[in-house]
């Protein structure tokens, strides 16, 4: 990409690499959505269908899904930009690096966060949610899952350049998604419950819009110090 190329034709045209380069690697793609349609078919299976403990549990048990299946896919959102020295590359381009990594976050969340979200409805069906609470699902985890991948790429930023980061990654991470974890499930037992949800979904959307406005600064730094 040239210097004189405009800001949005360099985003676009990061973001188009970033999804091509997923659909080539589709064991990477796919492995996490395996992983999240077993945990959480699983729970279904060793429970009597007409249980009422079912519906209780539903709504943590698919968010804690999610919140792992996004562990997952983190290390993939700059590990082989980084071993092919195209990481570098985009530091060194003219063009702000948070915009450029807000890029690769948003490619990673279109690939892995997407289809949690789709799948969603289906696995309120086998918990024996009622409609009102599929409907908190899927609305918690598309406002959700966002912030997912925007704290997770902190975490990936700063341990890419170790071997085996994916444990010190996990500890980075995993208290940073408690909260996710507890407003989402929450609004969808509420929502279960015939309660309204308006709080904690302002709660989730002011979590978005910071992790929106902070990560990509903290992402860029990240990057930085890791090449260093």
């Amino acid at each position: 990409m040239k210097a004189a190329t405009p800001l949005y034709s360099a985003l676009f045209a990061l973001l188009k690499r970033d999804l091509m380069l997923a659909f080539r690697h589709r064991a990477e793609l796919v492995n996490p959505l395996i992983f999240f349609l077993i945990v959480v078919s699983l729970f279904p299976m060793g429970l009597n269908p007409q249980s009422q403990v079912l519906p209780m549990m539903g709504a943590a048990v698919i968010w804690v899904a999610a919140l792992l299946a996004a562990m997952l896919s983190l290390d993939n959102m700059f590990r082989s930009d980084f071993d092919d020295g195209t990481l570098e590359q985009i530091v060194l381009s003219p063009w702000p690096l948070p915009a450029m990594v807000l890029m690769k976050v948003l490619a990673h969340w279109l690939v892995s966060g997407i289809p949690l979200v789709l799948l969603s409805p289906l696995l309120g069906v086998m918990f024996n949610l009622p409609a009102a609470g599929i409907g908190a699902l899927v609305l918690t985890l598309l406002i959700g899952t966002p912030v997912l991948s925007l704290v997770g790429a902190i975490g990936v930023a700063l341990t890419v350049g170790l071997r085996r980061g994916g444990v010190l990654l996990s500890l980075l991470v995993l208290p940073l998604y408690i909260p996710i974890l507890i407003f989402g499930a929450g609004s969808v037992w509420d929502a279960a419950l015939g309660s309204s949800i308006q709080g904690p979904l302002l709660f989730l959307g002011a979590i978005l819009v910071l992790a929106l406005t902070l990560a990509p600064f903290a992402i860029a730094s990240a990057v930085r110090i890791s090449l260093e």
